[in-house]
């Protein structure tokens, strides 16, 4: 395994040394290898110094390569710009020689023979000129252009609209021949550029939110430690914004987003999810990618500042959730019971008993269970927020049905769990049930298993427990200082006192 590690002649330093793929050497000023010192002659040290360097360059290396990529997936867009400016300077040069037509039978003034040579000195000047950078051209994969330029150049006057249109063809080709040249074209490729050149209508410009793009934005996030669920939930709406784009041939502004929000039929809140998404990929892409950041620095995220329907009070609050209450609950386990369904049963137990969130019971283990302050208590050791990290005191009623699956585990999960899911979410299957459940049982849209939670926290303050227990207990900030930040929260009796107060008929 290579170490990457050299001494110069005669020193006793050692050097990282890498060599630089030949497909990125352009993007290291043409060095073909790096090289950096250490600073130590200790090859031990030496060894643990070179490894951060070569981190660097391997991501150096990276980024240049989806630059590469990104820069790759321009050239149609850039030849055609090219194409419509040259078209552009035609109309401009045909109308300046309209202009400059002489009216009548006006005699252009005759030349001195100083004038004369002056002219022509000034000619075989600006012709040598031409002739070195078609040259510079031709090396860089203009084929056959120094030759037809001194062609041209070698002949008897040509009108302005000759010279005009001959500048423009030989123009449109050099363009194709170094496109087709420095981005190592394929032959069907190398067509399409020439018929982008010669009609730059024909090309329908692509979405910028590119594969390359998508995947170093994955890339960085998830170096981010940003949740893999995110990631993929952001990525798609991405994509169906690209896709938008590339459709419709649309260029990326605040218009087109807000047309390509108007197409979907979405709630506010689940539009301003995706704006979310569109917003973190724009900052992301004008602080690390340098083309994206040339084209869009000068402009403001279209992502910002959409306007979305505004839901109405009466409608939010007779669409809001709502809670189970006691009885509701009880009819519910014992449906659950009444089908035979015991690991159903053991969730709306432990949730009525607790107040969590279905992911964190799902989650609890074994060892979940520990004992704080002489008293049993589950921990919570992962959670949607820094207050969802808590310690519940263990509901008498609860104290059987702890034992039994923590005797019946097989795995060291309280809950037994069929799911796949590739997030490590073990709540699927029992949200599932539990939506069959009470479907069945007559609960609409309005009624989830949060809305457990919902009526854990009702009963609670109902029975009189202070709001910042309650808190402590479900995992909860209180939006007040005081509480969460130098409160160090209720204590394990406050809190197993207070959820005592809870109970149910289970039967």
């Amino acid at each position: 395994m290579a170490t990457h590690l050299v001494q110069k002649s005669g020193q006793s330093t050692w050097y990282v040394r890498m060599a630089v793929p030949a497909d990125v050497r352009k993007a290291f000023d043409g060095k073909a290898k790096l090289i950096k010192t250490t600073g130590t002659s200790n090859k031990a040290e030496a060894m643990d110094k070179r490894l951060p360097i070569l981190a660097q360059w391997k991501a150096d290396i990276r980024a240049a390569r989806e630059q590469g990529m990104e820069a790759r997936e321009q050239w149609r867009a850039n030849l055609a710009k090219a194409s419509l400016e040259i078209d552009s300077q035609i109309d401009d040069r045909l109308l300046e020689a309209v202009k400059s037509q002489p009216k009548g039978k006006v005699k252009a003034p005759e030349e001195t023979p100083e004038e004369t040579a002056v002219r022509l000195e000034q000619f075989e000047r600006d012709r040598a000129e031409i002739i070195r950078d078609a040259q510079s051209l031709e090396d860089a994969g203009a084929e056959g252009l120094v030759e037809r330029l001194s062609t041209l150049l070698s002949q008897k006057p040509l009108t302005l609209l000759d010279e005009v249109q001959a500048t423009a063809e030989i123009t449109r080709d050099v363009m194709s021949q170094v496109t087709k040249r420095l981005f190592s074209l394929t032959p069907t490729e190398a067509i399409e550029a020439t018929e982008i050149m010669y009609t730059p209508t024909s090309y329908k410009p692509v979405s910028p939110i590119t594969a390359p793009r998508l995947k170093a934005f994955r890339s960085y996030r998830v170096k981010s430690e940003v949740a893999d669920k995110t990631i993929d939930q952001q990525e798609s709406k991405l994509k169906k914004l690209s896709d938008y784009l590339r459709d419709q041939g649309s260029p990326l502004t605040r218009a087109t987003v807000a047309a390509w929000l108007d197409t979907m039929s979405l709630s506010s809140k689940t539009k301003a999810q995706y704006l979310l998404a569109g917003s973190t990929f724009w900052k992301w892409a004008i602080k690390h990618d340098s083309h994206w950041r040339s084209d869009y620095s000068e402009k403001d995220s279209p992502f910002t500042g959409q306007e979305l329907p505004k839901v109405r009070a009466k409608d939010k609050a007779e669409s809001a959730r709502k809670a189970f209450t006691a009885e509701e609950i009880e009819s519910l386990y014992a449906a659950a019971k009444l089908s035979g369904n015991g690991t159903l049963c053991d969730l709306i137990m432990l949730g009525s008993y607790t107040g969590c969130r279905i992911e964190e019971i799902a989650q609890l283990r074994k060892d979940s269970i520990v004992t704080v302050e002489g008293i049993r208590t589950f921990k919570i050791t992962d959670s949607k927020t820094v207050a969802g990290i808590r310690e519940i005191p263990i509901h008498p009623s609860l104290a059987e049905v702890v034992d039994r699956l923590i005797d019946k585990s097989t795995d060291g999960f309280l809950l037994p769990s069929s799911s796949g899911n590739k997030y490590g979410i073990r709540s699927d299957p029992h949200s599932k049930a539990f939506s069959r459940l009470k479907t069945a049982q007559g609960f609409g849209s309005r009624h989830v298993f949060h809305s457990v939670r919902a009526m854990v926290i009702t009963l609670l303050l109902r029975a009189g427990v202070p709001g910042p227990t309650v808190a402590n207990i479900v995992g909860h900030e209180t939006g007040l200082v005081t509480f969460d930040v130098y409160d160090e929260g209720a204590s394990p009796k406050q809190k197993q006192d207070a959820i005592n107060l809870l109970s149910y008929s289970f039967q």
